[in-house]
């Protein structure tokens, strides 16, 4: 299996992008690397550089989307950490092979024009788990 090679991002979940980010921006003295929405995963995200890692905050943009339904079960809170793949197509069959419980089997559109895949918490001892390759 293809090793990844570093943490691209921590993902956040939080009700307003608004108060959360004046945590980071305010408090912290973190940057704004930019915003986006991204409409099939009912999803507005922040990103907040932080070395070679970002930290993503997630706010729902429907009360039927997956960010939505975790506020609603756990609160605020960490939602997910992301790792870089150079393939993530090999890298999910690799994953699958293994007995790894995938909610995606093949890799959907992400923020920043990345391609994104998750392995189920049950499968990564708790821990909700993406993986993505960049643009090329």
């Amino acid at each position: 299996m293809q090793v990844p090679s570093q943490i691209d991002h921590i993902g956040i979940a939080v009700r307003s992008l608004e108060e959360a980010s004046r945590f980071y921006r305010d408090v912290l003295g973190l940057n704004c690397g930019g915003s986006e929405e991204i409409p099939d995963q009912k999803v507005r995200v922040v990103f907040f550089p932080l070395g070679e890692v970002r930290i993503e905050l997630l706010e729902p943009t429907a009360d039927d989307s997956s960010i939505a339904l975790f506020l609603k079960k756990r609160g605020p809170g960490l939602h997910h950490i992301a790792y870089c793949v150079d393939d993530l197509p090999a890298t999910l069959a690799a994953l699958k092979s293994a007995g790894v419980r995938l909610i995606d089997e093949a890799p959907r559109d992400g923020a920043h024009g990345m391609k994104i895949a998750f392995a189920h918490p049950t499968s990564t001892e708790g821990a909700l788990t993406e993986f993505c390759q960049h643009a090329r």
